[in-house]
């Protein structure tokens, strides 16, 4: 069994806001970056109790393993199940990582330069600099998670509205922080 990780794009959705919620607010009265924050930890935290519930699996599996006596087809479905989990170990490692980084943003806090934790709108799209974590749908828009270490983040780090970054032959205009 190989894991692969999948990016899923998901609609934001409450259906019970305090399950979720920073400093226990409702969906009503979360500002829009609030929200996006909100589901970029909520598919953090999912992935990794997904990447927790493999391990058990593959623990099971190993434990399940270790009482067969099939000889070299033993040994070999073993040493496969070892490498799996050294694989799925170290990406939960990887997420808990990222959700460190993460949950070191403050969704409440607005600047008028863009830092790591904002939201940007641009003439290209919704970016937020965060942790590379893909693309989301919030309230019908497209956010796009990327990294303050990643090329177009280190162009992007304190400019202000109506500022422009140039990557790779592509102006990105800053509409607007939120």
């Amino acid at each position: 069994m190989e894991f692969q990780p999948v990016l899923v794009q998901q609609h934001l959705t409450f259906a019970d806001p305090l399950s979720y919620g920073y400093n226990k607010m409702t969906s009503q009265n979360m500002t829009f970056r609030q929200k996006v924050y909100e589901h970029y930890l909520r598919l953090i935290n999912d992935r990794i109790g997904l990447l927790r519930h493999t391990m058990e699996d593959l623990k099971e599996s190993s434990s399940e393993e270790t009482k067969s006596t099939a000889g070299d087809k033993h040994e070999t479905a073993l040493a496969m199940l070892q490498i799996e989990q050294k694989n799925v170990s170290q990406q939960l490692k990887e997420a808990l990582d990222q959700k460190t980084l993460f949950e070191q943003i403050n969704p409440a806090l607005v600047k008028q330069e863009i830092t790591k934790g904002s939201l940007i709108k641009t003439n290209k799209g919704y970016l937020f600099l965060s942790v590379a974590l893909g693309k989301i749908i919030v309230e019908g828009i497209t956010i796009i998670a990327i990294s303050p270490r990643s090329p177009l983040g280190q162009k992007l780090i304190g400019l202000k509205v109506n500022d422009t970054a140039e990557i790779n032959g592509i102006k990105y205009v800053v509409e607007n922080i939120l």
